[in-house]
């Protein structure tokens, strides 16, 4: 099953909308990316393991 974080879930000063969805790995990768890049978090373990206590399962759209 594919994984998937939302911004709006962790509201932020930005307002962010962003939603990733993909392969748990990838999610987590993406999301830390954008984590610090976009929001400024440190990078490091406990950002994705942060991230990946968070993700959600996705729910097909086109089911």
């Amino acid at each position: 099953m594919r994984k998937m974080v939302d911004c709006r879930d962790h509201p932020s000063e930005m307002n962010c909308t962003l939603v990733i969805a993909g392969e748990e790995e990838e999610v987590v990768r993406a999301a830390s990316e954008h984590a610090v890049a976009v929001h400024g978090h440190p990078d490091g373990p406990e950002l994705r393991e942060q991230i990946r206590s968070s993700l959600k399962d996705e729910v097909p759209q086109h089911a």
